[in-house]
């Protein structure tokens, strides 16, 4: 199976840690026009101030699923996978993905694992939503298509697919970009309170370990994503068009599962998975990243405070962190110019 090798632990691996600064920088509210002429899929529609994909997703067998992804650029161009968050999709990357093919990048967009037409190949495969999981789907993913560096770049679940890759695989990552910095959970310390303005916001993930909240995304999925996208990037003004964009990605029949036992594995609601167990392992001791990294916050995110990126220096052997004005916690769609540029950052490091 592709991607079955277990990767040994890198942590030991110490290079000199770049010097951190508080370098902010503003964002404007849109992204750099984009040519009218887009390869493949990734077609740019405007409608407004929006752009869709064009196209549907392609499909291909990768580890236990069947992964739709967009995939665009020439094929010999170095990649960026670009993944998307709970309760989000493909779409978070409508501006991002077209105007990094113009930068002469191949783009790869897959919807992750309980997440649009991206489907498990055997009903028999645990549903699981662990992080191992949804990092393993994404070295998958690169050997599916024959791929054997890239840049991996995302926020909230993908960014944590993506910190886990490059920690257990490094040698598969050209360099990272995630939103929120080192999202690998220490899942010892989950019973461990945050700040109280902090718990408020993790509503969802306290109400997920309760049948009663699994019957209730089940109901109310469409709901429950709009009030976290208001309540995660309270600057935000999304229209229904672009919510409902997105929300079709939630009607995949693993949506519920994979969901319920990601936010109750990582708060020690449910145990993991045998077939993941060697990889949670090495998770648990919190690896150091030690590839190239571009880490940002939206000082407006509703979920995670904006921090200087200075409590998680040490988890980095090179890292740079920005913090973006005016934006919150789907920072690719809200700022897409600020995320192609954090890409383009890494590129270069």
């Amino acid at each position: 199976m592709a991607g079955e090798n277990i990767p040994s632990f890198h942590g030991t691996v110490t290079p000199t840690v770049a010097q951190l600064g508080r370098r902010a920088f503003v964002v404007g509210a849109a992204a750099s026009t984009l040519g009218a002429a887009l390869p493949q899929c990734l077609m740019a529609a405007t409608n407004g101030d929006r752009t869709v994909f064009s196209e549907g997703p392609r499909q291909i067998e990768a580890g236990v699923l069947n992964i739709g992804y967009y995939d665009a650029g020439p094929q010999t161009a170095p990649a960026v996978f670009l993944l998307h968050g709970f309760p989000y999709d493909v779409h978070s990357y409508v501006d991002v993905a077209p105007a990094l093919v113009e930068k002469g990048f191949r783009v790869i967009v897959p919807h992750l694992r309980g997440h649009g037409t991206t489907a498990f190949l055997e009903t028999s495969t645990a549903r699981s939503g662990e992080q191992s999981a949804i990092g393993k789907d994404l070295v998958d993913l690169m050997d599916a298509l024959k791929i054997d560096q890239a840049i991996l770049a995302g926020y909230d679940w993908g960014g944590r697919a993506a910190c886990v890759a490059a920690a257990l695989w490094p040698e598969r990552c050209r360099g990272l970009v995630s939103v929120n910095s080192y999202l690998i959970q220490n899942i010892a310390k989950a019973v461990e309170p945050a700040p109280a303005r902090v718990e408020r916001g993790f509503w969802y993930q306290f109400y997920l370990q309760s049948e009663r909240g699994r019957l209730g995304l089940e109901r109310n999925r469409s709901d429950i994503a709009r009030i976290m996208w208001h309540d995660n990037s309270p600057t935000w003004k999304f229209d229904e068009e672009t919510f409902q964009r997105s929300a079709r990605s939630f009607d995949n029949p693993d949506y519920v599962d994979v969901v319920v036992h990601s936010y109750r594995h990582r708060l020690g609601g449910a145990p993991g998975f045998p077939e993941y167990k060697k990889l949670e392992t090495l998770l648990a001791l919190q690896p150091r990243i030690i590839v190239p990294a571009v880490t940002m916050d939206g000082d407006s995110d509703g979920v995670v405070a904006a921090t200087d990126g200075s409590s998680t220096a040490a988890k980095f052997a090179k890292r740079v962190h920005h913090i973006i004005r005016g934006v919150g916690h789907n920072l690719p769609q809200e700022a897409p110019g600020g995320f192609v540029d954090g890409v383009l950052e890494v590129s270069k490091m």
